[in-house]
């Protein structure tokens, strides 16, 4: 029996670290807020590779912050090693199909609790 908690709870506890530590920055939280919203949006437009390999590109640390947090709840949850690390976009690379279908769609509920958290975290 899949438990809803098991995707809300690494979502809230990322989300909620990333915001704490960044308590006296105004300027950084607007970004992380920002980018928790548009993950869904985002994801669903250019796919998991494109954000993974984006990640390091992207030059707002607020902004740069939340990208890795999702890979790394989407790591946790979809027990798929590597993800959230460097080489992630080769774990990407090297998945058949199905199994880079089933990880988008998990990743896609993912980025709509990442948006759902955002409002009340930030």
């Amino acid at each position: 029996m899949l438990d809803p908690r098991s995707i809300s709870r690494p979502v809230y506890t990322a989300l909620n670290t990333i915001a704490t530590q960044a308590a006296n920055d105004q300027g950084r939280r607007d970004e992380q807020y920002g980018q928790a919203v548009e993950l869904y949006t985002y994801l669903a437009t250019w796919g998991l590779i494109r954000l993974k390999a984006e990640e390091n590109a992207l030059g707002q640390e607020g902004k740069k912050q939340v990208v890795q947090r999702f890979f790394s709840v989407l790591q946790e949850v979809s027990h798929t090693q590597g993800l959230a690390e460097a080489g992630g976009v080769q774990v990407l690379l090297g998945m058949n199909s199905s199994q880079y279908l089933g990880l988008t769609g998990l990743g896609l509920q993912v980025a709509r609790e990442f948006a759902f958290w955002a409002g009340a975290i930030y």
